[in-house]
């Protein structure tokens, strides 16, 4: 089993989406091993998309993750990243292909409805960031 998180956003969470989403997320076989909702500081968010400091997106990507409530979870099943990257879709919600999260649910590239890692390497980071051993459960 490999891991990956995922960041259920804010207007995808204003609007009603995070049951939709995480039945998706369920139904394509992945097991949810830690999950918190939760408000990022702008603290939170600038030290979490760090990696993208100084990019033209970063300061609104940082406003806008702080803007709301968001659900935070781990997950996981064999090939989690690169399975949760084809379920989730492109970044952008009208390139997304149908029937992906971002294509249902994103409004635009910055509201893309959710945050999947990129990378076995990132999941790991991104894991540790938000959630201590002792708040995962371990299947």
């Amino acid at each position: 089993m490999t891991k990956t998180l995922t960041i259920i956003k804010p207007t995808a969470f204003q609007k009603g989406f995070s049951g939709k989403i995480i039945d998706r997320i369920i139904e394509a076989g992945f097991q949810i091993t830690a999950l918190k909702l939760t408000h990022l500081t702008i603290k939170q968010a600038q030290d979490f998309y760090k990696v993208h400091y100084g990019k033209p997106f970063y300061d609104a990507l940082v406003q806008f993750m702080s803007s709301g409530p968001v659900i935070i979870a781990i997950l996981e099943k064999e090939n989690a990243v690169d399975d949760y990257r084809k379920l989730i879709g492109n970044t952008d919600p009208a390139k997304a292909d149908n029937n992906t999260i971002r294509k249902l649910y994103g409004t635009s590239l910055q509201a893309n409805a959710v945050h999947g890692s990129d990378s076995d390497q990132n999941a790991d980071l991104e894991c540790s960031f938000f959630f201590s051993q002792t708040e995962r459960f371990n299947l």
